[in-house]
């Protein structure tokens, strides 16, 4: 099962989410700005991106650039901003067992089909 962790506000996670229910697989939506993801579950995803946790932060959104922009910071405390900070996660990302993408084009979904 896919699994889409979905903002509703944002065009490229609905085109995301359109491409995954004409697919015909089977799907879950988490709304990650309304059920916020553990510092586990990010941690998780985040291997499976096998990304380094910077790599998934939305670095020109305020929130970063207010608090975070010229830190050093560990990976444990990006993820940890994330979790803190939901909106700073890049979107939309969606998970098939153990692979997952940015789909950012909506079609790099299919890599994970």
């Amino acid at each position: 099962m896919i699994t889409i962790y979905h903002n509703p506000r944002c065009g490229k996670s609905r085109e995301c989410l359109a491409f995954i229910e004409n697919s015909k697989q089977e799907f879950e939506v988490i709304k990650y700005l309304e059920n916020p993801l553990t510092f586990k579950e990010l941690e998780s995803i985040i291997k499976k991106l096998n990304l380094k946790p910077i790599e998934l932060i939305r670095t020109k959104e305020s929130i970063w650039i207010e608090n975070f922009k010229g830190k050093a910071l560990s990976d444990k405390e990006i993820i940890q901003s994330m979790v803190d900070f939901p909106i700073l996660m890049e979107r939309p990302i969606a998970v098939n067992g153990n692979k997952a993408v940015i789909a950012r084009p909506f079609e790099k979904v299919k890599e994970i089909i």
